[in-house]
């Protein structure tokens, strides 16, 4: 199996990101974004999904959170597809439902080439923010669809029960990352799709 990682440097007006990924990890990461939060939840994305992750990005949090977030989603999901290679022998689809207290949060994904994102997790739009600066929750939808699409996913995300913000969204990254791990183990030595790509 080749080494599937990937490093890149993206630079806008509005973020700058160093960020590098390596699939076959131990879960080890380093995450700084400016927001505690974030940084939290990334860090959940790599341990739960057995990645190696490093993350620096900087940019206009005094506006807001939202071109931060996004940016990190696109560049997380660029680099997911560079590290994938030629998608040979992996699981392709997974499936799994993670709680945290009373939250459950599920989560389908299909490593198809085809981005779609079905997001079905709300927050009222005055729901306040975590940590400080605040980390507005509907960021993760902006998030999940940046880094689906860049990567070219298929995923359907579903609250199944919930109520404390800070526990659906981090159950919501963790069974991303929980079925990201599994539809991205190898099993064998063909490429799962009858069209010969995906």
């Amino acid at each position: 199996m080749t080494d599937r990682t990937a490093s890149t440097t993206r630079t806008t007006k509005e973020t700058a990101i160093t960020a590098s990924l390596q699939i076959d990890g131990t879960g080890k990461t380093e995450i700084s974004t400016g927001l505690p939060f974030f940084d939290h939840m990334l860090d959940q994305l790599g341990r739960h999904g057995g990645m190696d992750l490093q993350v620096a990005a900087t940019g206009d949090l005094h506006v807001d959170a939202h071109h931060c977030v996004e940016d990190v989603g696109i560049v997380l999901g660029e680099l997911l597809k560079q590290a994938m290679g030629d998608k040979v022998g992996i699981s392709r689809y997974a499936n799994r439902t993670v709680p945290l207290d009373e939250a459950l949060v599920e989560v389908i994904l299909d490593v198809s080439g085809r981005p779609f994102l079905d997001y079905d997790i709300h927050f009222a739009p005055d729901t306040p923010g975590l940590g400080n600066p605040p980390f507005d929750p509907q960021l993760t939808e902006e998030f999940f669809r940046a880094f689906v699409v860049a990567a070219g996913l298929t995923a359907h995300l579903t609250m199944r029960k919930g109520k404390n913000t800070h526990h659906i969204v981090e159950a919501t990254f963790k069974a991303f990352a929980r079925a990201l791990r599994d539809a991205l183990t190898v099993t064998g030595t063909l490429l799962p799709s009858t069209k010969g790509t995906l």
